[in-house]
């Protein structure tokens, strides 16, 4: 059965997204890093889900869902970078704002529902969302105060789901699309 996973998108990257008119469009592909300026996809595979999460005036919303497809670099890329001057990924310059310019970046690419920003995930499942380290041990969201999200650190990075959170978020996408 795949796993599910968060990833935590910035103000900088959904305002990116809007100015450049991708909010509506489904990515190619996201990026991955080396560096705490991009997290991480390890532990993802192919075929496992990743929730991009958006946290705005305290309220926590599913900006897209993304099924991975493979994390190699392929033609669609573009041709890899002779200097660090070049840009990495020139084959997916509309989607650069997901990190291709992150420290040690690498492509993954996706099958992914179109980029929102007005799907909020309900305050009172905010509480009952939880996360599954490779240990078994689970944890929830910290800093939910009466629905919102005071603090947004416990969504920073990426992060696997349990199967219960994975399918609430899911329906979060279902009802947003009827």
């Amino acid at each position: 059965m795949p796993d599910a996973f968060t990833v935590l998108w910035t103000h900088d990257t959904c305002r990116a997204l809007r100015k450049e008119g991708r909010v509506g469009k489904r990515p190619p592909v996201a990026f991955s890093g080396v560096h705490s300026s991009l997290p991480a996809w390890s532990g993802a595979r192919a075929g496992d889900e990743v929730y991009a999460l958006h946290v705005n005036r305290r309220v926590v919303f599913v900006v897209s869902r993304m099924r991975v497809l493979d994390m190699e670099r392929r033609d669609c890329c573009g041709t890899v970078p002779v200097s660090w001057q070049d840009p990495a990924f020139p084959g997916h310059g509309d989607w650069s704002m997901l990190g291709a310019g992150g420290c040690g970046a690498a492509a993954v690419h996706v099958d992914a529902t179109p980029v929102r920003l007005d799907v909020p995930i309900p305050g009172d499942l905010l509480p009952e969302l939880t996360w599954q380290n490779r240990r078994g041990h689970t944890r929830g969201l910290k800093y939910v105060v009466d629905g919102r999200l005071e603090r947004s650190i416990s969504l920073q990075g990426f992060y696997r789901l349990t199967a219960e959170s994975a399918d609430e978020l899911a329906k979060v996408i279902s009802n947003s699309a009827a």
